[in-house]
């Protein structure tokens, strides 16, 4: 059976079809995007949309993410944050392989310390910024993550 087509392209580290970060935001959140997938593994996409097209956040963040493949496709190390800013509502989807170190109750609380905080301020931009930050942070922070085939040659060299 092919697969559906995702409700919306990858382009990139940000797909950010709502336009909502200026475009030098958009390249240090890349930069800082590929650098934690190079250094930790996980790969982490940010993604704004325009419209959720009546579905529910979380079907439309899953959708992306499996059909898109973000992480690894045996470690399933994915991290997906969504928002959607014509609804009002933001959601970080989280791989199945990182379940045990990005609860929900981690993503609930990056929403609530990191990112709504400055959404309800009028910084957009600088909400999804602090929560990427968050994200990356958690990733250094879990030695419990696989050392995987992203990581950098020399951090699996001091694995080894």
């Amino acid at each position: 059976m092919p697969k559906a087509k995702p409700p919306l392209e990858l382009t990139g580290r940000v797909v950010d079809t709502a336009d909502l970060l200026d475009p030098e935001t958009e390249k240090r959140i890349e930069t800082k995007l590929a650098e934690a997938e190079r250094r930790f593994g996980p790969q982490l996409v940010v993604v704004t949309t325009k419209s959720l097209k009546g579905r529910e956040i979380s079907d439309y963040s899953f959708d992306l993410a499996q059909s898109w493949g973000i992480g690894h496709k045996e470690r399933l190390d994915g991290l997906v944050l969504l928002i959607a800013p014509n609804e009002r509502k933001v959601r970080i989807e989280v791989g199945i392989g990182l379940e045990g170190s990005f609860t929900d109750e981690l993503a609930g609380q990056i929403l609530r310390e990191s990112i709504l905080p400055q959404f309800r301020e009028g910084n957009i931009a600088g909400g999804i910024e602090a929560g990427v930050d968050r994200m990356i942070a958690k990733m250094k922070s879990v030695p419990t993550l696989p050392a995987n085939d992203n990581a950098a040659p020399d951090a699996k060299d001091e694995a080894a």
